[in-house]
């Protein structure tokens, strides 16, 4: 049984309606949200009518703000508007959508007000965008909008889309929209894009960088951002048609021969059973001899060889990327492919491969990857005077994975971090060296053999010699 102080709604509900009240005032007394949560509450009691003033007066008070968002305050904002989005949401479009939908819209026309003045470094805030774009299409679906008035919105809000707060709005849009709508949005845009720009005279021409062909006019970035968000835009629309040539047509020829742009391309028509298309937008692309080929077009690349049934093409390339670049993805791809008992041999092989390869560091990567930690271990210990205790991330990773069964390897890595600290003179890591050599001293208790790597002891009389004067990080030890 919960005990009478617990604070759960039974318990409170025993109070009564009075003393709840009185608390609810006292502890909103000085806290600006927590009021206007009261007051939401208790317009809701009213009608949903209510609830939309409420939800109206605050947003045009956020849009009349003109303080600086500094990072500590954009917790606070943040909790705000996903209060009045959730109240538009839960609420008002539960009872009137299309009222929902203009509050909606309000919400989204504060982007640009709120990313001028602020310093959101977390991302958090673009996110609430994006998923009142979200909310938005399924309110105007709800609502049942002309379609012709919906597209003018959204070609004008895609338009002025400066911080990116409309980047999914079309696709959210596009079940409201439907063909029609979205064949409306597409006429609107290209006109939009193809309107003649009036050219500043050359004295009135303001000049926001320079390249090495000479000055950067703003006339002409604008000009290239026009071409650029009309492109975007008619895109997703080509995939909310599913139209894969309008959405190629959109792709200038030079584009075609990049990686990620060939691999979109080809996913798309491979999705339209276009197999051999597919394969030879892929093979615009010049991967000979290229090590930078990213994933996602050699993703693309074994999957179009699989879907035309080259089977033994696509596995050749598999474990030829895999052997290229250590990426784990390629190997289990490759694996499951094989007939039983073959795979655990050439898994085995692909492990003697790892442990062979030039850098050590992609080599403990995908051990901890795959995972593999005793191979890990073995790796670790046969090459020992190459890692970099620089590679902080990969070495704190690589040290808690081996702590527990493998001892002597997690000290290895260890006392990697603490030389590079030591021998680099970096006092700010003064205090994490430090907490590894302790690491090192627990972890010396369940090895039984150090052997060549030496002894806890002798590895801290050696420290002692070549870093005594170090006396930042001994004070750490002291």
């Amino acid at each position: 049984m919960a005990a009478k102080t617990t604070l759960n709604a039974k318990n409170l509900e025993a109070l009564g309606a009075q003393r709840l009240a009185e608390l609810l005032l006292e502890i909103s007394t000085g806290s600006a949200a927590h009021k206007r949560r009261l007051r939401m509450e208790l317009a809701g009691n009213h009608s949903s009518a209510e609830v939309g003033r409420e939800v109206r007066k605050r947003l045009a008070s956020i849009a009349r703000a003109r303080t600086f968002i500094d990072w500590r305050k954009v917790k606070a904002l943040k909790t705000d508007l996903e209060t009045q989005k959730k109240t538009i949401v839960d609420i008002v479009a539960a009872d009137d959508p299309n009222e929902a939908f203009e509050l909606i819209w309000q919400f989204l026309s504060l982007a640009d007000s709120i990313f001028e003045r602020s310093n959101d470094g977390s991302g958090s805030l673009i996110q609430i965008f994006h998923q009142a774009c979200a909310d938005a299409g399924i309110i105007a679906k709800s609502a049942g909008m002309d379609t012709g008035v919906l597209a003018s919105k959204i070609c004008a809000a895609v338009q002025d889309n400066g911080y990116g707060q409309y980047d999914r709005l079309i696709t959210a849009m596009a079940p409201a929209l439907g063909k029609d709508g979205l064949d409306r949005l597409k006429t609107l845009l290209m006109q939009w894009s193809k309107e003649p720009q009036e050219k500043p005279v050359q004295r009135d021409r303001q000049v926001i960088g320079w390249s090495s062909k000479g000055p950067i006019y703003e006339d002409e970035i604008f000009g290239n951002h026009r071409e650029l968000t009309g492109r975007i835009a008619l895109q997703e629309i080509a995939d909310a048609l599913g139209d894969v040539d309008a959405y190629i047509a959109q792709q200038p020829e030079k584009s075609r021969k990049a990686p990620m742009v060939a691999a979109d391309i080809a996913s798309r028509l491979l999705s339209a059973g276009r197999a051999e298309e597919a394969l030879q937008a892929l093979d615009k692309v010049d991967t000979l001899g290229r090590s930078d080929v990213p994933f996602e077009w050699q993703l693309a690349y074994v999957e179009t060889l699989e879907a035309l049934e080259r089977g033994d093409e696509a596995q050749a390339y598999r474990l030829q990327s895999f052997e290229g670049s250590l990426n784990d993805e390629h190997l289990r791809a490759y694996l499951r492919r094989l007939p039983d008992f073959d795979d655990m041999e050439a898994e085995e092989k692909a492990f003697a491969y790892v442990h062979a390869f030039p850098d050590a560091h992609e080599a403990l990567a995908f051990f901890l990857r795959w995972p593999a930690p005793s191979e890990a271990a073995k790796l670790v210990i046969k090459r020992r005077m190459e890692l970099d205790g620089d590679l902080y991330g990969l070495m704190t990773s690589a040290a808690g994975v081996l702590a527990e069964k493998y001892p002597l390897a997690a000290t290895v890595v260890l006392r990697s971090m603490i030389d590079f600290t030591l021998d680099s003179a970096r006092s700010s890591r003064y205090k994490h060296a430090a907490r590894h050599l302790a690491e090192c001293a627990s972890l010396a208790r369940y090895i039984d053999d150090f052997g060549s790597a030496g002894s806890h002891d002798a590895y801290l009389a050696d420290l002692k010699h070549r870093h005594g004067k170090k006396h930042g990080f001994w004070n750490l030890l002291a």
